[in-house]
């Protein structure tokens, strides 16, 4: 199902693209990354003129056949097998991002695996030591910094350090309360979760297009493991945000009664505070009230409606985007609804 304002089938989703990775990571710049270039190959080239200083100091008498292909095997093995099995038992880390804060991740921000980190330390056999200016001039042309190594396995160097939004939590939609107090979220994830929050914290930093793309995507990916549906016409900033401070009140009770439970001292749950979203102007050509849900552009109901920008999947009976007999199957974040 094609939703008003998400991206063409054929399009990459924006939870994978660099609207997702900025939610949590900055992607690392191109002095910071060469810095840890030059860190990694210093140790590379100090351990394979070690390696070939050893087998010189052994060989002598041996034939030479078998000496350079010692030495063959000892370079692939530098060049190659040492990033790779680095990159993949520290998920992601070297001697050089270590030291300047960075990591590599997918582009989704999962942990680097295997395969990526052997397709990342193949590619630099050739971009980096065989034609450094590939890598030099792909690095500087793209945006995020990424080299070929990076396009072949998928991955993003970002700051490991980069300075975070604090994670307060986050206030409860008061006309939503109820509803949340009665759905099942056990079976939301953390990451998930944690995606939700991130797109909440991270809103007033999304373009109008991303933040109404991303909270449809996030919407319906919490939906399908969130019941029963919200009320109609509910935005995904709202839905997302009482799912996630109904989630973190029963965490809060559950540990409140473990600490009651444990003795004397126990501490109670900490209050969630009033829904109080400051009012934002809507930007230029965008549409909907804006406002009332503290998420300028997105509507919150029929009255607050511009074509192509409601919320297709929170519309009820009468929904003006439901044809015949799709009320019912479009009415909230339902997991039992189909999507095309």
């Amino acid at each position: 199902m094609a939703y008003p304002g998400a991206p063409h089938p054929g399009d990459q989703s924006p939870l994978v693209t660099g609207d997702a990775v900025v939610l949590d990571l900055r992607p690392a710049g191109f002095a910071t990354r060469m810095v840890a270039l030059i860190i990694d190959m210093v140790v590379q080239v100090v351990a394979l003129v070690g390696a070939v200083l050893l087998v010189v100091a052994i060989g002598t008498g041996v034939d030479p056949a078998a000496t350079a292909a010692v030495n063959v095997a000892l370079t692939v093995l530098i060049m190659v097998g040492y990033p790779t099995a680095v990159e993949t038992l520290t998920r992601g880390l070297s001697l050089g991002k270590v030291a300047l804060g960075l990591r590599v991740v997918g582009v989704d921000g999962s942990p680097e695996r295997f395969r990526q980190a052997l397709a990342r330390a193949l590619a630099a056999a050739v971009e980096i030591w065989l034609m450094p200016v590939v890598a030099l001039t792909c690095s500087l042309v793209n945006r995020d910094g990424r080299r070929v190594g990076d396009f072949i396995a998928g991955t993003l160097v970002v700051h490991e350090r980069a300075a975070r939004r604090p994670d307060g939590a986050l206030p409860m939609p008061p006309h939503l309360e109820e509803w949340a107090r009665n759905a099942e979220l056990s079976r939301l994830s953390p990451e998930t979760a944690s995606t939700a929050r991130q797109y909440l914290l991270r809103f007033e930093e999304l373009t109008e297009e991303s933040r109404r793309e991303m909270g449809n995507r996030i919407a319906d990916l919490v939906a399908a493991s969130v019941s029963p549906p919200p009320p109609p016409y509910t935005t995904p900033p709202d839905y997302l945000a009482a799912v996630l401070a109904e989630r973190r009140r029963r965490e809060e009770a559950k540990l409140a009664e473990r600490r009651a439970a444990a003795g004397p001292g126990g501490a109670g749950t900490g209050a969630l505070g009033s829904w109080s979203a400051p009012a934002r102007p809507t930007a230029p050509g965008a549409g909907g009230t804006g406002g009332a849900n503290g998420f300028g552009g997105l509507p919150t109901g029929p009255s607050g409606q511009t074509s192509g920008q409601a919320a297709p999947w929170a519309g009820g009976p009468g929904h003006p985007s439901a044809g015949p007999g799709e009320s019912q199957g479009r009415e909230g974040h339902g997991s039992d609804r189909t999507t095309g």
